[in-house]
């Protein structure tokens, strides 16, 4: 994979059906690029198969947009950074609102040349009376995981370009968790290139939709047969939490 880069960073969104949260995601992400004027950067939403107006609703907001009919969170990922211009990537979720001083201090450590990548923590966005303690305790939980673990959540994830391109992306074989095998990736690169991973310490805002579809000890059953049966990570149909929506 050869690019002439003709941006200093690319931002990533993978997206299947997500119409309704992509037109505020695409409104901050345009912001905050607009801010940013010490680097030029652009928006690639990949359209991981979907049904709706998701392709639609992005070029209409100016991002560029690729097609991935292969419905999978890690090769949609793979899909937006084949075809990006930057030097930099940044993966960020349909459903996350960054900021521009997240993006500001992402860009700072990449351009220190002694970080390979990283992520950041993360909020719940909106309405948290539903099941509002499982929130709490979930992403009280991860942050501390992430600090513990330097891992990237999948929300956020910016790394080099070149680092990218050596450990191969994100590992397709998984349907979920890739974000955690390519921050373990990035990591045993950087350490062999004088790099290290960093997660930074700004918190971004992401839905937590899943706590709205699913009650939390259903959430909880499933993350629990993950944890147990690490092979259902490598199935779409062992990780319905990130495939399948309830009816509407």
């Amino acid at each position: 994979m050869s690019h002439e880069p003709a941006t200093d960073y690319s931002i990533i969104i993978p997206a299947y059906n997500e119409a309704e949260l992509l037109p505020a995601t695409l409104e901050r992400v345009n912001a905050v690029v607009a801010e940013i004027t010490s680097h030029r950067g652009e928006v690639v939403v990949t359209d991981n198969d979907s049904t709706d107006s998701t392709g639609e609703i992005a070029r209409r907001h100016g991002a560029r947009v690729i097609e991935e009919p292969i419905r999978q969170i890690a090769r949609s990922r793979n899909a937006g950074g084949k075809h990006s211009r930057g030097r930099y990537l940044i993966f960020v979720d349909a459903d996350t609102l960054i900021t521009a001083e997240l993006l500001r201090q992402s860009l700072a450590a990449l351009d220190g040349g002694d970080c390979v990548g990283g992520g950041t923590l993360i909020d719940a966005r909106g309405d948290r009376t539903h099941a509002g303690w499982a929130v709490t305790v979930s992403v009280s939980s991860w942050n501390l995981l992430s600090i513990c673990c330097n891992w990237a959540c999948g929300a956020y994830v910016f790394c080099r370009r070149d680092a990218w391109e050596a450990v191969g992306g994100f590992d397709e074989t998984y349907y979920a968790s890739e974000e955690i095998h390519f921050s373990n990736a990035l990591k045993r690169w950087g350490k062999a290139n004088g790099c290290k991973f960093r997660v930074l310490r700004v918190h971004i805002a992401t839905s937590m939709r899943k706590f709205h579809w699913y009650s939390p000890l259903r959430i909880l059953g499933m993350c629990l047969r993950l944890v147990l049966q690490p092979s259902r990570m490598k199935s779409r149909e062992g990780c319905g939490l990130w495939y399948e929506r309830p009816e509407s």
